[in-house]
């Protein structure tokens, strides 16, 4: 991947951080001050540790083991308002969660409901999954949700989707042999790119019949884009992977 030196960066990233273009939005309406507040005194202590490039520029990887305990660690990318996450992380004690979304209002939104379900095995990046990516240990995570991920509709865009290779290549990395990646969304055509791109990527689809991509796992629970796209007349595909 090219990288490029800061002056001539409008980013302001620093040297020898890799070029990644970000799509999507980082911020939307003006948050609420308890959300704010939420921000200012949870956020860093929820931090996994040193992720963004300015912190860590040699990507020393993370110690899972001293950040939670020696659970076992399961990975979402893009948590949304935060219910599915704070749902496991209260369902699973014994397991230690991460959480990676750039949209600094659904941030805001998880570390509301933490506080309110008293859970306190979530830590969270709130950037580019991709930067977390570089310093999780090779085959360090046991899970990973993508859930209801942004579906880029236009043709022109299907790129920026999160089932391309730049992502699905360094998610198998960090993921262990064996491990599942479970993938929703209710949009046919990211369905056929999802089937086509992540068994390419180390991964096999574990769907034996169409109950299988049409009933929710045992520990789901909707989430508001699910019930947004029941409302809208979509149909939701529930698709689980195993990295081999």
């Amino acid at each position: 991947m090219t990288t490029r030196d800061p002056q001539s960066r409008p980013d302001g990233h620093p040297s020898g951080a890799p070029w990644r273009n970000f799509y999507g939005r980082r911020h939307g309406k003006t948050l609420r001050d308890r959300h704010k507040a939420f921000l200012e005194t949870d956020l860093e202590r929820l931090s996994p540790g040193p992720v963004a490039w300015e912190d860590n520029p040699g990507r020393a990887p993370l110690d899972l083991a001293s950040l939670f305990g020696g659970r076992e660690v399961w990975l979402e990318i893009g948590f949304g308002g935060g219910e599915h996450m704070v749902h496991q992380a209260a369902s699973h004690p014994e397991v230690g969660l991460i959480g990676a979304e750039p949209f600094i209002n659904a941030v805001a939104m998880l570390l509301g409901r933490i506080r309110e379900a008293g859970v306190e095995t979530i830590r969270i990046h709130p950037g580019d999954v991709r930067d977390l990516f570089d310093v999780l240990p090779e085959g360090s995570v046991a899970k990973a949700f993508l859930l209801y991920p942004d579906p880029w509709p236009k043709a022109r865009h299907h790129r920026r989707r999160f089932v391309t290779p730049e992502h699905l290549v360094p998610l198998a990395r960090v993921l262990r042999p064996g491990a599942e990646f479970r993938v929703a969304t209710d949009i046919p055509d990211y369905v056929r790119q999802t089937l086509e791109e992540v068994p390419r990527h180390g991964f096999e689809w574990l769907a034996e019949g169409p109950e299988d991509w049409r009933r929710p796992w045992p520990d789901w629970i909707p989430t508001r884009y699910e019930e947004k796209a029941l409302r809208e007349g979509r149909v939701p595909h529930y698709l689980t992977f195993r990295r081999r």
